[in-house]
């Protein structure tokens, strides 16, 4: 049962981070918003970890754990908070970033030597053909938009190259490093990378405004405590490839919560992609 509730939850809990994004950036430059988000959940982590009684991971343990949060935290969030703050729309956005679990596929098998079977190639295939459904409607009308520019899908690919390294070099390396403590050490190199690149390119002038603290907590407890704890599960213990196929089922649950918090619409050609994304992710 607990197999089954927790990627449910992960899913869920990772598709509400557009709320963080769209009500954070407006008040925070987008490296500047994500450097202070991982100091904060640093924090947390290491009173968590001393209030737990868990023990600090050795050196080159906590290095691997740092290498990871660079990647997922630093190089994936840090480019889809930029390429969205610099005008891409979210509907291009994620399209790009959905390629994720089939890169993530081809690095496992390139690293690590895992193999997929060709029922789950096909179906990681079709749950992409279901995602482009979905995201469909949010890609009318950006044919002009200013956003669409080399450098931005560039930055787009680069994140879904990131969180694909990440995966595949936590289930390598830092596997077998305590939740709390790796995770933490992951917030901590983020913090590091992140922070250089808010000092390197950006004014790092922050509005504390009632909706931009709102933001940043959700973002800190739902998504960085609660999310990334459970995606740190989730890669120990299954493969590779059948932890990416969850990052399908993101774009499904955020059209839902969409719908239910801002009255946007579903149309059929969604609810249809919808299915097929459910379905092939459960043959995969």
């Amino acid at each position: 049962m607990l197999e089954r509730i927790v990627p449910a939850v992960f899913v869920f809990l990772w598709s509400t981070g557009f709320i963080g994004a769209k009500y954070g950036l407006p008040y925070a430059e987008p490296f500047t918003f994500l450097a202070v988000r991982m100091a904060i959940t640093f924090v947390l982590l290491m009173a968590m970890a001393l209030i737990l009684k868990r023990r600090w991971p050795g050196w080159a343990a906590a290095g691997h754990s740092m290498v990871t949060g660079i990647l997922i935290h630093g190089g994936y969030l840090g480019a889809v908070f930029w390429v969205i703050g610099n005008g891409m729309p979210a509907g291009i956005a994620a399209l790009i970033v959905a390629m994720q679990p089939l890169l993530t596929v081809l690095t496992a098998r390139l690293l690590l030597g895992e193999k997929a079977t060709l029922r789950q190639v096909a179906a990681f295939f079709v749950a992409l053909g279901g995602v482009f459904m979905v995201i469909l409607p949010r890609l009318e009308g950006t044919a002009q938009v200013t956003g669409v520019t080399p450098v931005n899908f560039a930055m787009a690919l680069l994140a879904v190259l990131a969180i694909a390294l990440g995966t595949v070099y936590q289930k390598r390396f830092a596997s077998g490093v305590g939740v709390v403590s790796g995770t933490a050490a992951q917030y901590f190199g983020a913090f590091l990378f992140l922070g250089v690149l808010s000092l390197a390119f950006e004014t790092g002038h922050i509005e504390w405004t009632l909706q931009f603290t709102l933001a940043m907590a959700w973002l800190v407890l739902v998504l960085s405590l609660g999310a990334v704890m459970l995606l740190m599960v989730l890669i120990r213990r299954n493969s590779s490839a059948s932890t990416a196929s969850l990052f399908y089922l993101v774009p499904v649950s955020t059209a839902v919560l969409a719908w239910l918090l801002f009255g946007e619409t579903l149309t059929p050609v969604q609810i249809a992609g919808m299915a097929i994304v459910v379905i092939a992710v459960a043959r995969a």
